[in-house]
């Protein structure tokens, strides 16, 4: 009796339990359905999941997608490259999906030869940076925040000055013989150079890169035509503004120097191969080959970290004001940069003050007024020397191959160049 009880109660169980899984798994529901765009047509890779899960399907060829789906679940969200991302309730077993366009990107303005125009409009080939791109990238010059941020546009630096004048090159260079620099207009007028305008107060850059956008300007924009707008005044109450960034800066890799013993032992060795005259010469200078231990452990000159090797800073300084009414507006920019380089002696300062009035005399006449001033003061140079007709990289050269034997009288109270009375050699 009792084992047939038992045995009973094993089967109940069993069944109870076998029934308890077919309830859940009847509580799972498959959806399917299709999902196209405004046009009708089918969305082919759409992503479609259920929200708060990592349950999802992608779309086949014909924008058909099937998902099963647990009881909790009560929305799904679709996404797709170009489309608004969309979130749809779960109402039945069969739920087709239209999604929008993403048409935000296109109602861009940008600058053109002849005005502005939308990039949506727009056949030619232009590449844009806007002021929020342009202010929260801490450099010296709106040369330097464009670089790597526009496709075809390359920047490069001429040599290592601290006011060295950056390249910029649209789709490569043109010419082998001729000058490959772009057009620049500033503002609607041609300049030589954007470099001493603060990335503070441009407003936007805008690069020509194809013949249809630059041939208003003929052949001077063979090599592209890079247009900067500057921030203009808005209607409203005085508005006031502050920026400032400090940075700091190291050299990246040193090479590898003698030491004084090795540098008398390789002289030794050079002296050898040219023979015994040299060994002479040699031993007028460092002695006998039998005392070169007592170049060991000496202190000597690394002339590359005594001349690259300090450590610079850049300090940017930035204040505007902006306002006006509706008839007139007015925006004023000063911009103070310090820059020490980590040449010895070498530093970069430069004040730059801009005023811009924009005056609507009538309904069709709008009278505009823009005025800037720059002050630059420039010491040193960099590791080239670009404009000397000797060596290019002479400042480099000379600080590996001088002898780093100490100079006559060389301690600590020489001073260091940084100081305004010291000299680092007497």
């Amino acid at each position: 009796m009792n084992e047939k009880g038992l045995k009973r109660k094993a089967t109940i169980g069993l069944l109870l339990l076998f029934l308890f899984s077919l309830g859940l798994t009847a509580q799972e529901r498959t959806i399917r359905g299709v999902v196209k765009d405004s046009y009708g047509d089918p969305i082919i890779g759409a992503n479609v999941m259920v929200k708060g899960t990592n349950i999802g399907a992608a779309t086949d060829m014909n924008g058909n997608y099937t998902l099963t789906v647990p009881p909790s679940a009560t929305t799904l969200q679709v996404s797709y490259i170009g489309m608004k991302d969309t979130e749809v309730s779960i109402t039945g077993n069969v739920i087709n999906i239209t999604m929008e366009e993403d048409v935000s990107s296109l109602d861009e303005v940008v600058v053109i030869g002849y005005g502005t125009m939308r990039k949506r409009d727009l056949t030619g080939s232009v590449s844009s940076v806007s002021a929020e791109t342009l202010a929260a990238v801490p450099v010296a010059s709106a040369v330097e925040a464009i670089t790597g941020k526009m496709a075809g546009v390359q920047v490069l630096t001429t040599e290592g000055s601290p006011d060295a004048e950056m390249w910029i090159r649209v789709r490569g260079g043109g010419s082998i013989t001729q000058s490959n620099d772009p057009l620049f207009i500033v503002d609607g007028f041609p300049v030589s150079t954007i470099s001493d305008i603060p990335p503070t107060d441009i407003e936007s850059i805008d690069v020509l890169k194809d013949a249809s956008s630059t041939a208003i300007y003929g052949s001077r924009g063979a090599n592209g035509v890079v247009i900067v707008t500057t921030k203009s005044g808005q209607a409203g109450k005085l508005r006031l503004s502050y920026n400032a960034y400090f940075g700091v800066k190291k050299i990246a890799k040193t090479l590898d120097v003698l030491s004084p013993y090795d540098y008398a032992t390789w002289q030794y060795e050079l002296a050898a191969l040219k023979g015994s005259n040299a060994i002479e010469n040699y031993n007028s200078f460092f002695g006998n080959y039998q005392d070169l231990d007592l170049y060991r452990n000496v202190p000597y000159n690394d002339w590359q970290d005594l001349t690259f090797g300090r450590p610079g800073s850049s300090m940017n300084h930035s204040l505007s004001l902006n306002g006006g009414s509706e008839r007139m507006t007015y925006a004023f920019n000063f911009s103070h940069l310090s820059d020490k380089a980590i040449m010895e002696d070498s530093d970069y300062k430069r004040n730059s003050m801009s005023l811009k009035l924009n005056n609507k005399a009538t309904d069709r006449i709008t009278l505009d007024f823009s005025v800037r001033y720059t002050d630059t003061k420039i010491n040193g140079g960099g590791a080239n020397d670009a404009t000397s007709t000797l060596d290019t990289d002479k400042r480099l050269k000379y600080s590996v191959i001088y002898t780093p034997i100490p100079l006559k009288n060389l301690d600590a109270s020489a001073g260091s160049a940084d100081d305004d009375l010291g000299n680092l050699y007497n």
